[in-house]
């Protein structure tokens, strides 16, 4: 198990930039596949960008292909995820969580219930 806790979301103009933060405890930071997720206000979530264990593999949701990136440095146990071009659509609290990796594929987790530690939350929310 692996606590979560993420950072760096606000209030920003349309058209600009976040950068969030999530900062994992433990040692074994290595050993999971990261996620960032956002939920807007009467949506679902949805899994907006993934990292493998590695840093090899990245998925990103189409909305934000372009705009986003996902990143981690397992020295500092954190994974960001810049989010440029942002526009009022962007608006949700974004969680970052943790799935265990699996050593036998190469592609990231992008299934949802694979994940099963999460943060917080952070606001994120982009004005017109």
């Amino acid at each position: 198990q692996v606590q979560l806790v993420e950072s760096g979301g606000g209030l920003v103009q349309a058209g600009g930039s976040l950068r969030l933060s999530c900062a994992a405890s433990g040692h074994t930071f290595y050993m999971y596949d990261m996620g960032w997720f956002r939920q807007a206000l009467g949506k679902e979530r949805e899994l907006v960008a993934a990292i493998r264990w590695s840093g090899g593999s990245t998925y990103y949701a189409d909305s934000v292909k372009g705009r986003f990136t996902i990143s981690r440095d397992n020295a500092k146990n954190t994974v960001y995820l810049q989010m440029n071009s942002l526009t009022p659509e962007d608006t949700a609290v974004y969680y970052c969580a943790a799935a265990s990796a699996n050593f036998d594929r190469v592609d990231t987790t992008t299934t949802e219930h694979e994940y099963h530690d999460w943060g917080q939350g952070t606001q994120v929310t982009v004005s017109s």
